[in-house]
């Protein structure tokens, strides 16, 4: 037999044979050896060791399960790993953004300072997204991929728009975040990427275009507004007044709370706020509040027992064009989540009722609860399409609310990203929706009664064209022209039954408001 062809030059143990038995190698001792150690016999009284389930071996000894070292806790994300993720939700599952925001900043448990880093960077990030994507897209020969692009636009937000940190954080931060996306490769483009970004700011050659040549382009880019949404804007409000609508933001960022009308009057509110360390202070609409430094005001405890409701001052002017009185019946045709219909049910006293209807089974549930929370029995709550008549409620309701579904521009502040992601087929989408309820809502209002139309959006198409429309359709229903229920500063803005409030103009958020009454006497459908 060749060994030398055979895999393992010492053969196979099988082949080795002595006088026809397996082969059996003797230990032999050899000079040098070390001497045998004797087994080990415990001495009298002498405690043997026992080998327990789940001891290890580690070096020449065991270690009781109990003895070993906890294992490190993975460290949690930081704020700006926070902001990325609640961006990422908004750009793919078209969250919405506070919503988003909120969702992350509860699952992190962050310091209430990263807490406020997270917000101001997820924030910045949203706001002038545009902007910073066509930014990057002059220093990037191809667009990333969209994990390491959402981490280059926010250092990008940072050092654009955020003063208080500084570029060689911002960098060294991002290059970090890129680590942890696992996308260690991509670490020196976004270092050089960045560097980059700095050095043209500082050179000021991150140019906009012409504001007189090119107004729509500027305001554009300018505000991160999708084109087609600016020229809709300036074709209704000219190139000045888009750009302060475009320009607003509240000086401060601050919510607006208002009290349970069936628990507390105003002067008893604002005694609780302040024996609850609230800051405060009166808002443009009588009854309602702004406060600061609150924190996340839903998980107040006030707010839990019911004591006030966070809403938004212009939706609460809708509410108040109901002119709801104690005993009447009242319809909220769109009503989820429900901060118009709690409203008008405490303007009741919990009186009459207020019929309220959603499209939607689980946000006619946010309508349930809140009803819940507020210890409101005088809410009905249902799925309901108001686009679709319901001969039971004809001629019956002594105020119907349409809050119609729209586009949204008006609350731009709160939900940033429709500025460019709302598209001009969407809007005409919208338009018959409208119209088709409006119609049909029509028909519940009693002769004497009120229809209030409302949108938080600015466009005329889906407001002031929509009401002309409804009047050329309906001579039963003239504009009711009363503007008591308006605050004294906004009444110069009501005109023929309507106003539309601006948000650079009036400082509360953008909506449509008209108001009309069927005529005494009217039955004509």
């Amino acid at each position: 037999m060749d060994q030398g062809n055979n895999r393992n030059q010492g053969g196979n143990r099988r082949d080795f044979k002595r006088d026809g038995k397996p082969f059996e190698k003797k230990f032999e001792r050899k000079p040098g050896d070390r001497p045998f150690k004797k087994k080990y016999d415990s001495k009298p009284g002498e405690k043997k060791f026992e080998r327990k389930p789940g001891d290890k071996f580690v070096g020449r000894k065991f270690e009781g399960r109990d003895r070993r070292p906890a294992p490190a806790k993975p460290a949690g994300p930081s704020a700006r790993d926070v902001a990325l993720r609640a961006l990422r939700n908004v750009a793919r599952n078209d969250a919405y953004a506070a919503q988003a925001l909120d969702r992350e900043l509860s699952a992190a448990h962050l310091s209430d300072e990263d807490r406020r880093l997270a917000s101001s960077v997820f924030y910045f990030t949203l706001e002038n997204r545009l902007r910073i994507e066509h930014v990057l897209s002059a220093r990037l020969k191809t667009r990333p991929e969209p994990e390491v692009m959402d981490i280059l636009c926010i250092a990008t937000a940072q050092i654009l728009f955020m003063d208080r940190i500084p570029d060689h954080a911002a960098v060294d931060e991002t290059v970090k975040q890129t680590r942890r996306a696992g996308r260690d490769g991509l670490t020196a483009l976004v270092n050089g990427v960045l560097r980059s970004l700095i050095r043209d700011r500082d050179a000021g050659e991150l140019k906009l275009p012409d504001r007189e040549t090119e107004p729509e382009a500027y305001l554009s880019e300018k505000y991160s507004t999708a084109p087609e949404l600016v020229a809709r804007l300036v074709a209704a409000y000219g190139v000045e007044q888009t750009e302060e609508i475009l320009a607003w933001s509240p000086d401060r960022r601050s919510d607006t709370i208002r009290p349970n009308r069936m628990r507390m009057n105003d002067a008893a509110f604002e005694a609780w706020l302040t024996q609850n360390g609230f800051s405060w202070e009166h808002a443009t609409v009588s009854g309602a509040y702004r406060v600061t430094g609150a924190g996340k005001l839903s998980a107040h405890e006030g707010y839990r027992k019911g004591l006030f409701s966070i809403q938004g001052e212009s939706s609460m002017l809708a509410a108040a064009a109901v002119g709801a009185k104690p005993g009447m019946q009242v319809l909220d045709a769109c009503a989820a989540p429900g901060g118009k219909t709690c409203l008008i049910a405490e303007t009741m006293q919990g009186t009459g009722r207020v019929y309220a209807w959603d499209l939607h089974e689980h946000r006619v549930e946010l309508i349930r609860a809140a009803a819940r929370r507020l210890e409101l029995d005088n809410i009905r709550a249902q799925v309901r399409d108001a686009a679709k008549p319901m001969e039971s409620m004809e001629l019956s309701m002594d105020a119907v609310l349409v809050d119609a579904p729209c586009s949204g521009l008006g609350v731009m502040g709160d939900k940033p990203d429709i500025k460019y992601r709302l598209k001009g087929e969407t809007i005409e989408a919208l338009i018959p929706i409208q119209r088709d309820i409006l119609n049909t809502c029509a028909d519940c209002v009693r002769p004497g009664g009120l229809l209030v139309y409302s949108t938080c959006t600015l466009l005329p198409e889906e407001n002031e064209t929509q009401i002309e429309a409804f009047l050329n359709l309906h001579p039963e229903f003239a504009p009711d022209l009363d503007d008591t229920w308006l605050p004294e500063q906004l009444r110069a803005h009501y005109v023929n039954g309507c106003i539309q409030i601006l948000p650079g103009r009036d400082g509360i958020e953008g909506f449509f408001i008209a108001r009309l009454r069927r005529k005494a006497g009217s039955y004509e459908r």
